[in-house]
């Protein structure tokens, strides 16, 4: 079926750097956009049978990509027992709520996270799911079922945790796994839910959680077996000044170090975070072409610092924006994580610390090379049409459109979206998702919150 969407103003990252466009068509055949240009040239042949949709009034801009989140972290969102709490005191008074997660616990939690990304323009996301408690019933269907439902793209990570506290880990030993266990879960998912192509709503990323609650034998093998088939690697690394002290004295190396010794970067790998990297560490990720997920908002919340994305561009290191988890963001808008990137390293660096179109990039293409998605982030032909629609005459945007569209989408504090489409199926319309009740999400997670997980 075709679709052709008349847009007032697009909003895109070019060959150029980001560009702004007006009163252009585009034209959207089978889910891929088979043709972006001036309105006018759009034929009246062309128009015949389409659906037009009629965004003259609006601001359209390619999907966002959200490149580090945990969906099941919306259990514990503004949990007032780690309100004002460093990563590892946050993680371990989490891990006592966490050991209790259920599969449908999971998946109602993911489907809010879900909900609430799309309705901010969001149409992918990456998901680090680490959480398999033995005596759980959890499996990773529980947030593919929620993405599927929804409509959302994903990059389900199967992350792992085998090191518990017995062992010299984080975690309680409830909350870990046999490391056997994890590779054959790890094997089953790609082999069910893997999908390699071009336009695939579904891969599968192997993800150990972080190095101080797995073993060095399991980061080796579950490099070994993503690489085998043709999957994508992602951890955390290098978040706090606690983590880079534990793998000094367990290790007696740095965290990027630690990977680096254990066949853990490489163009086919994704990091969340690198915040506390020296100069040899970023130049072993602009040599081994290993991406980073920054997550700034959930950087100041947890005081873990902040990450030097200044000289991470500058050495050509791939950078992403990551929402992070809703119990240490407490929110999913990915426009706003770009405009927080801007700010945060604007305090250290000055002016040029992001400038604006750079932050709109790491929101789009830069996520888009993070997940190894070259059909994403971008309107052209080809592309995914995956595209989200902002009303121009919205307040928050009063005086910014009229001046810079792309300044405004950056630095103004940026509405829902009002139309949002993933593979040129409408998933937002009039600011509300489609395939179900909202309220109702809202409703069963705040009692299953209240009830299980407070």
């Amino acid at each position: 079926m075709r679709s052709i969407v008349q847009a007032g103003i697009v909003v895109t990252p070019t060959a150029s750097g980001p560009r702004v466009f007006r009163d252009h068509a585009i034209v959207i055949d089978d889910g891929v956009i088979t043709r972006f240009a001036p309105s006018a040239e759009v034929s009246t042949a062309e128009s015949a049978g389409a659906e037009i949709i009629d965004a003259r009034k609006h601001v359209v801009i390619p999907g966002l990509i959200n490149t580090h989140h945990h969906l099941y972290q919306s259990l514990t969102r503004c949990l007032p027992a780690v309100q004002d709490a460093p990563l590892f005191d946050w993680l371990t008074t989490l891990y006592g709520r966490w050991r209790h997660v259920t599969y449908e616990a999971v998946r109602a939690a993911a489907s809010v996270s879900i909900a609430e990304l799309l309705l901010s323009g969001c149409t992918t996301t990456s998901d680090h799911f680490y959480l398999f408690p033995p005596a759980s019933d959890v499996r990773i269907e529980a947030v593919i079922e929620a993405a599927q439902a929804l409509g959302i793209r994903i990059h389900a990570c199967r992350g792992s945790m085998t090191v518990g506290a017995s062992k010299g880990g984080l975690p309680p030993d409830d909350c870990t796994e046999p490391e056997e266990r994890v590779l054959d879960d790890s094997r089953r998912a790609i082999e069910r839910f893997h999908d390699p192509s071009s336009y695939s709503m579904c891969r599968i990323d192997l993800a150990p959680c972080a190095p101080f609650n797995v073993s060095s034998e399991l980061l080796r093998d579950t490099a070994a077996l993503a690489r085998a088939h043709g999957v994508r690697l992602h951890t955390h690394a290098a978040e706090t000044l606690d983590e880079e002290r534990y793998c000094r004295e367990r290790f007696g190396m740095r965290p990027i170090e630690f990977l680096q010794h254990h066949n853990f970067l490489g163009p086919d790998v994704y990091l969340a975070h690198c915040v506390h990297l020296n100069d040899t560490d970023i130049a072993t990720l602009a040599r081994t072409r290993t991406a980073v997920a920054h997550c700034p908002c959930s950087n100041m919340r947890l005081a873990s610092g902040i990450a030097p994305i200044r000289r991470l561009l500058d050495a050509r290191v791939t950078v992403g924006i990551g929402v992070d988890g809703s119990s240490s963001n407490d929110g999913g808008n990915v426009l706003a994580e770009a405009r927080q990137a801007l700010l945060l390293q604007r305090v250290n660096g000055g002016v040029a610390g992001l400038r604006t179109a750079e932050a709109f990039e790491l929101a789009t293409v830069g996520g888009a090379a993070c997940l190894g998605r070259d059909r994403l982030g971008r309107i052209a032909e080809g592309m995914a049409a995956d595209l989200a629609l902002f009303r121009a005459d919205d307040i928050a945007f009063a005086g910014a459109i009229a001046q810079d569209p792309l300044g405004a989408l950056v630095l103004c504090h940026a509405p829902r979206a009002d139309k949002v489409m993933v593979r040129g199926r409408t998933v937002v319309e009039a600011g509300r998702i489609v395939s179900t009740d909202q309220e109702k999400l809202s409703d069963a997670l705040n009692s299953l919150a209240a009830s299980a997980f407070g």
